[in-house]
């Protein structure tokens, strides 16, 4: 990259949250149409946010926008805080749906949105790769999260873009407790645990992902929460709950998981902007 690019614009978007700095944030770039892959991975790099996307003009007449989203170090298929915090943005630049529903296009495909009670919610896509983990995998994860293997309730691959491998455990104060060895990780890894009956949240979910996000903990993670739904919504959980995440690193994310009549999983939060402007690329 060199010289003086375009100004575009751009926001900052607070997802799952509706009080300011307590949840995951997003760079949304508006109007990307013309930057090349270096300059949006330089892009990410620099903002250093686990997730910085670019809305761009859709190659699929059933879309409304394209999605590109980078962590600092790749890009993903797909990712679900994203994906609320780019629609949010989108709106509130003045997007109109051609639809009921809005529609992104992504490298997954295309993934449905909706708003209901004032929140966005995305339809959860199909996982990619589920079922048992080797075992000789499940003993290098325990051991980096610093666990026994006793202390595993279930593990499980539920990987719906980033290369989720899900771990359910007794409770959310054995969730909490959790100090991982990050570099020690063989995969990214989403822990759920259950909070005590009648809590505010029917579960806390922690997220570490120091390959696909090229950070430590994620604050709070819609991808995840989408494919721990798959695998627990219905069974071990309830088919609809509240979930919470971020509580461990200063965060209070709240996820709404919904399983509709048709068994699609909607994954919801609250989004507001927090920044917004120009940026030149």
């Amino acid at each position: 990259m060199s010289g003086v690019g375009e100004a575009r614009a751009f926001r900052q978007v607070d997802v799952f949250t509706a009080e300011p700095l307590l949840g995951n944030p997003v760079a949304v770039v508006h109007e990307a149409d013309g930057l090349n892959d270096e300059q949006m991975q330089a892009f990410a790099r620099w903002t250093n946010l686990s997730e910085t996307t670019f809305l761009l003009a859709p190659q699929d007449p059933a879309a409304d926008y394209r999605l590109r989203i980078f962590t600092p170090t790749t890009e993903l298929p797909f990712a679900g805080h994203p994906t609320l915090g780019s629609a949010h943005a989108w709106l509130e630049a003045g997007g109109v749906p051609a639809g009921d529903r809005l529609v992104q296009e992504c490298g997954v495909g295309l993934v449905e949105l909706r708003r209901e009670r004032g929140r966005l919610a995305f339809a959860a896509p199909d996982l990619i790769r589920s079922g048992p983990v080797e075992e000789g995998l499940v003993q290098r994860i325990v051991s980096a999260l610093g666990i026994a293997r006793d202390d595993v309730l279930d593990i499980a691959w539920a990987d719906n873009g980033p290369g989720w491998v899900g771990l359910r455990m007794e409770s959310a104060a054995a969730v909490l407790a959790l100090e991982p060895s990050y570099g020690e990780l063989p995969v990214d890894v989403g822990v759920v645990g259950p909070h005590p009956e009648g809590s505010e949240c029917a579960v806390e979910v922690r997220a570490f992902v120091p390959h696909a996000a090229g950070i430590t903990e994620d604050p709070v993670t819609g991808s995840l929460n989408a494919s721990l739904a798959q695998w627990l919504a219905g069974d071990v959980l309830p088919a609809s709950y509240v979930a919470a995440q971020g509580t461990a690193i200063g965060r209070r994310g709240r996820i709404y998981v919904e399983t509709a009549e048709d068994g699609t999983i909607w994954v919801g939060g609250d989004t507001l902007s927090t920044i917004s402007g120009r940026v030149t690329l």
